[in-house]
């Protein structure tokens, strides 16, 4: 189940978010290789972060992923939810970082729905 946690100093009031999940679920997925269905997105705004020594709009973003994380895999997840930000939020590519955790199954619980 990939999880991918956005943090950012931008206030969310008035943001449409739930574009922004729903198109950092639908990236996260088809770049992972991942059902949509088992990609959670957590977005917090108004965050107080320091880039590069000013407070200009900027984002932090962990990514958590049991396998399917790597080398260009990880390029084309931060191009596309850097895009998603810089639209969505305004803050520019060059103020967002991801940090990437590729980990095993055993190390989380995960209840998905029975069919």
């Amino acid at each position: 189940m990939p999880c991918l946690n956005i943090s950012t100093n931008v206030s969310l009031d008035g943001v449409d978010t739930s574009a922004i999940l729903s198109e950092a679920t639908s990236s996260v997925a088809k770049i992972i290789g991942k059902p949509e269905a088992y990609v959670m997105i957590v977005l917090k705004g108004s965050v107080p972060i320091a880039f590069g020594g000013t407070e200009q709009p900027a984002a932090y973003g962990e990514l958590v992923s049991i396998g399917g994380l790597g080398g260009d895999v990880n390029k084309k997840l931060s191009a596309a939810i850097a895009s998603i930000l810089e639209t969505k939020l305004s803050v520019p590519k060059s103020r967002f970082f991801l940090k990437f955790y590729d980990t095993k199954a055993s190390r989380f619980n995960f209840f998905p729905k029975r069919r």
